[in-house]
């Protein structure tokens, strides 16, 4: 009976501590969402005459309709979740397809192929940037929306197909053998059970594209001259320069970027959750 009491009294103890611990950084990951939405609703004087944590006084909400139409942010919202939209989709799509081929179908090619796109998780931003403005300008795809997506989805295909490929493998071959045995071609294979097997590691892909595409700001800085071509970091930047800011629209500006991020996680928070945890066990 005592050891049963100890062991009750140890588990209490454990999941306070836990309960604490998840607490305290609920509060760290929060916070800096909360002051910057403070901040937004404040004068660039209020901003530098006050303290940094103190609240508005008094509150300015002229900041947000502001920077939403001196930032031409209703363009940029759309433009960005065109980008968005079409690179998740494409990365997903191909990165499928070619790690079933590289992880099911046997291929002598299969090793220097794949090796090629893995290479590509190596290359920095930086040091594709000139060559990629030369060959979109060279196609004469330089401010269009096309100029944008391939470098989009040509610089995150190679970790989809990675992380596809790595994933596929573990899914048996016994499955794909059997399905081959009763005449199933590698297109009806690939829909019918490649696809919802590896759903979680789509998810995974999903949340890296996302987040990626959506905050990519230096390529589509030299991609792109046309507030019609451009996305939303390059309206958040308007409203910083090298000897002022107006810092009261930045703040309201850098929500308006924030907004379309927090929707999409709390829309599919449960389907992330399932993901992220699947791909975990599954790993």
């Amino acid at each position: 009976m005592a050891d049963v009491r100890k062991l009750t009294k140890s588990s209490l103890v454990a999941t306070t501590f836990i309960y604490i611990v998840m607490a305290v950084f609920t509060v760290l990951a929060l916070y800096p969402i909360f002051w910057l939405v403070i901040q937004s609703f404040k004068t660039t004087q209020d901003y530098m005459l006050h303290s940094k944590l103190a609240f508005p006084a008094p509150f300015f909400y002229k900041n947000y309709p502001q920077a939403w139409v001196r930032g031409n942010f209703g363009q940029l919202i759309i433009n960005s979740v065109i980008y968005t939209s079409v690179t998740v989709a494409a990365i997903i799509a191909f990165g499928f397809m070619a790690g079933f081929a590289f992880a099911k179908i046997p291929s002598k090619a299969t090793g220097f192929l794949h090796g090629s796109f893995i290479i590509g998780i190596l290359l920095t931003l930086q040091s594709v940037m000139v060559p990629l403005f030369l060959m979109v300008n060279a196609a004469h795809l330089y401010n269009t929306r096309l100029g944008v997506l391939i470098p989009y989805i040509g610089i995150g295909l190679p970790m989809g197909v990675y992380l596809s490929t790595e994933y596929i493998k573990s899914i048996p071959d016994a499955l794909i053998e059997s399905a081959r045995i009763d005449g199933a071609k590698y297109l009806s294979i690939f829909s019918s059970i490649i696809v919802p097997m590896a759903a979680p590691v789509a998810v995974t892909v999903a949340i890296m594209t996302v987040t990626g595409t959506w905050n990519e700001f230096m390529l589509i800085n030299i991609l792109a001259s046309s507030d019609k071509i451009k996305s939303v970091p390059v309206g958040i930047a308007r409203f910083s320069g090298a000897l002022a800011s107006d810092y009261g629209k930045q703040f309201s500006a850098l929500v308006i970027g924030l907004i379309p991020m927090l929707l999409f996680y709390m829309i599919f928070r449960k389907q992330i959750t399932k993901g992220v945890a699947a791909g975990a066990v599954k790993g």
